[in-house]
């Protein structure tokens, strides 16, 4: 009796898409849940592995896992590493294809038995011309790969010593001389690589959630706003690191403080738990706490961006101002941004830092200490 076991893949960072994908609120769910149910649903399926990033983690506490690779062979391998010794079949799905559905993965499951490998594929309907020559290729002869991809689990651990490809598990199969077969696929299961994938899924995802479950609000997110603000003085000790934004500035003392005393990532973490409700920095890294002397608040940042996932709430934007009198900030903001941008999973553009002076008054004019204001901006589908 066949095993079969899902491996969906969901560790990439969508650098082309420039956030998260995989994770980010699709409808009711996020976007991996929605063939994840599908899969676990199925009466074929013995279980399913999510294979996630480092990155990631903390959106999937409640489902089976592995931890993927730096690329997508790497993380099919750390799918396949995680099988049961029993798995004799493995269906490899792109977590970035949110609309699986029971008849497609029906229509692949139905050709267990013909051949080593079955993965669904379209026509194509556009007219292909070959990059340098521009010459025209015959588009009859073309087909456009999707998963659910199936494969024998041992004939495609085997292949692997002959593969060469980093896009398709059929041809790692095919590599090795083993019989590979398609099913129709379908238009729907497309791949969210940009804006204006995005913009379909969601098209896609409001015809298919139950009218029973739908509102009003459905197409409507909410949007909450935090505000966050923190102050730290320098430190008298001249071999304190300054650290601001995740970044170190080699030459200023640094701010005195139980952690590194970023002022700017606690303000940032504030405003984000403050948007969610969640409490304050100081109440889940008490500075009583011995755990977090001289801890990086980068790990703060993370701390805070899980928590908001895990209710369902999304980061949209996050705008800083720092006041300080020295040192120079915008001349390494490209830093920052990029740092808190990366943490909290969003493009570089839904950060902004500003800074200035405080104009010789008070303590941050007489260049005791930096201060900072932090704004976060979270959405999350309406639920009620």
């Amino acid at each position: 009796m066949p095993q079969i076991y899902a491996i969906l893949l969901a560790a990439g960072r969508g650098t082309r898409f420039g956030e998260d994908k995989v994770t980010k609120l699709l409808g009711d769910r996020p976007v991996w849940r929605w063939s994840y149910d599908i899969l676990a649903s199925h009466p074929q399926i013995a279980d399913v592995i999510v294979i996630h990033g480092d990155h990631n983690a903390a959106s999937f506490a409640e489902v089976r896992t592995a931890i993927g690779g730096e690329s997508r062979p790497a993380s099919v391998r750390a799918g396949f590493d995680a099988l049961p010794k029993d798995a004799t079949h493995a269906v490899i799905h792109d977590a970035a294809r949110p609309f699986l559905t029971a008849a497609l993965l029906d229509a692949v499951l139905a050709k267990l038995d013909t051949a080593d490998g079955v993965a669904p594929a379209t026509r194509v309907t556009d007219t292909v011309r070959h990059a340098g020559s521009l010459a025209v290729i015959d588009r009859e002869q073309l087909l456009a790969m999707q998963t659910p991809q199936l494969v024998d689990v041992e004939k495609y651990l085997n292949a692997l010593n002959h593969a060469k490809t980093t896009t398709d598990d059929l041809e790692v199969l095919q590599s090795a001389g083993m019989e590979v077969t398609t099913v129709a696929g379908s238009d729907d299961n497309f791949k969210i690589t940009s804006a204006a994938d995005w913009v379909r899924a969601e098209s896609v995802a409001l015809s298919r959630v139950p009218k029973a479950t739908q509102n009003a609000s459905f197409a409507m997110p909410e949007f909450r706003t935090g505000l966050g603000y923190d102050v730290h003085r320098f430190s008298g000790d001249l071999e304190r690191p300054l650290w601001l934004g995740g970044v170190v500035f080699p030459d200023h003392v640094g701010l005195d403080g139980h952690s590194d005393a970023d002022v700017i990532l606690h303000a940032v973490v504030d405003a984000i738990l403050g948007a969610a409700a969640l409490g304050d920095i100081g109440w889940h890294f008490p500075p009583s706490d011995p755990r977090w002397y001289n801890a990086p608040s980068i790990k703060f940042l993370d701390f805070a961006v899980n928590q908001v996932r895990q209710i369902g709430w999304q980061i949209v934007h996050l705008d800083i101002a720092v006041i300080a009198e020295a040192p120079k900030i915008m001349p390494r903001s490209g830093e920052i941004r990029t740092l808190i941008a990366e943490t909290a999973g969003v493009s570089l553009d839904r950060v902004s830092i500003k800074a200035t002076t405080n104009e010789g008054m008070g303590f941050v004019g007489r260049k005791e200490g930096i201060a900072c204001h932090a704004v976060a901006t979270l959405s999350r589908l309406n639920s009620e």
